[in-house]
């Protein structure tokens, strides 16, 4: 089966094949975004699948019920599942039923241990996992207390076995081996080092480098020296791409900062960034409002990440949805303070594949 995988804030639509993934060595990686999980079961970039971020809460018989299609259809469209006598709808569905991308009618974020078991089951039925395999995940990295107190519960949530029934098809057993957490951005840093290396002079083990992973929730701010992990100078920060979205919804009258569609019409090129809210009779451009609100927030985020870097970085690797959006601004800006600016290739994906080969590796430390 194909399907037509589209990232809801942007980027080329590409086509997967979904092939079922089975067996010990099975590596689901998930980097549950506040827009999109995007989620891989291999290091190949084309392969990860963005599923919006919605998530409802229903009945068995509201999840059931419906099915009046002729055709096969887009599975992304239509993303829902059984599990301990409850039905749940995942993505564009959820958001039809009006759950928010925080969760059903939630209007300010929750932790993203909620609801993450239920994202990681709609992606591995969508990749046809059954039985062993093992999950790499990524957390905001507030504080170190509350990073191994949410690295436990996703964990204890996570790392057992599961019955569950994907769109209404046979009851399958998953069993999670495996839980491996790193902090939301370490990711893209894996996988620049896989697939970038010769960007960096001296290269990535030598050097002292910030990654910014600017997200929908929060900016990760994490620091690296020569691959290690500095805990005590990383954090994140609820400074990222969902007040962009506020301050372009302010603009339009009847506008949801929230909106899928809205959401990808930022990301979409000048010329094609059409968005119609819901209730008005005609579509507005975003052009007129994109470029000068672009250039002021792109300001007030360099001025954050300037006041955090520590003095001995270098480099910055930059990732995650806001990372291209931002591209031209914050490499200008960075360049002024004598740091080399560098963004992670594909900017969205990249965390879910690094992950992935985190994976990869700790699966073949183990044999």
């Amino acid at each position: 089966m194909t399907a037509n995988i589209k990232p809801q804030s942007g980027g080329a639509a590409a086509m997967l094949t979904r092939q079922p993934a089975s067996g010990k060595n099975t590596i689901l990686s998930l980097d549950l975004g506040r827009t999109a999980t995007k989620a891989c079961v291999s290091r190949t970039p084309n392969s990860v699948v963005f599923v919006p971020a919605n998530v409802a809460r229903l009945s068995l018989e509201q999840v059931r019920a419906g099915s009046f299609e002729s055709k096969p259809t887009d599975p992304l469209l239509d993303v829902w599942l059984e599990y301990q006598g409850t039905g749940y709808a995942v993505g564009q569905l959820a958001a039809d039923f009006g759950a928010t991308l925080f969760g059903a009618t939630q209007a300010i974020a929750k932790s993203k241990v909620d609801d993450a078991l239920i994202k990681l089951l709609a992606c591995a039925g969508y990749f046809q996992i059954k039985g062993d395999f093992s999950v790499v995940v990524g957390l905001p990295f507030y504080s170190q207390e509350q990073f191994e107190r949410e690295k436990e519960q996703i964990i204890s949530q996570l790392k057992s076995p599961h019955k569950v029934s994907y769109r209404g098809g046979e009851m399958v057993d998953v069993n999670i081996n495996n839980v491996w957490v790193m902090p939301e951005g370490y990711g893209s840093l894996i996988w620049c080092e896989a697939t970038n290396s010769k960007e960096f002079e001296p290269q990535l083990p030598e050097l002292s480098v910030a990654v910014v992973d600017i997200g929908h929730q929060t900016t990760d701010l994490l620091m690296v020296d020569r691959f290690r992990f500095a805990r005590a100078a990383s954090k994140s920060i609820s400074f990222a791409m969902s007040q962009f979205y506020e301050e372009v919804a302010a603009k339009i009258k009847g506008a949801d900062s929230q909106s899928l569609y809205l959401l990808e019409a930022v990301h979409k090129p000048e010329g094609q960034r059409s968005y119609r809210p819901k209730g008005s009779n005609k579509p507005i451009s975003l052009d007129p409002i994109i470029p000068e609100l672009r250039k002021a927030f792109a300001s007030k985020l360099c001025e954050q990440l300037i006041q955090w870097l520590p003095e001995r970085v270098t480099d910055v690797v930059l990732t995650g949805g806001g990372a291209a959006f931002f591209q031209a601004d914050l490499e200008k800006l960075l360049k002024e303070a004598g740091i080399k600016a560098h963004v992670s290739q594909p900017p969205r994906e990249a965390n879910a594949l690094g992950q992935y080969i985190y994976g990869e590796a700790q699966l073949a430390t183990a044999r």
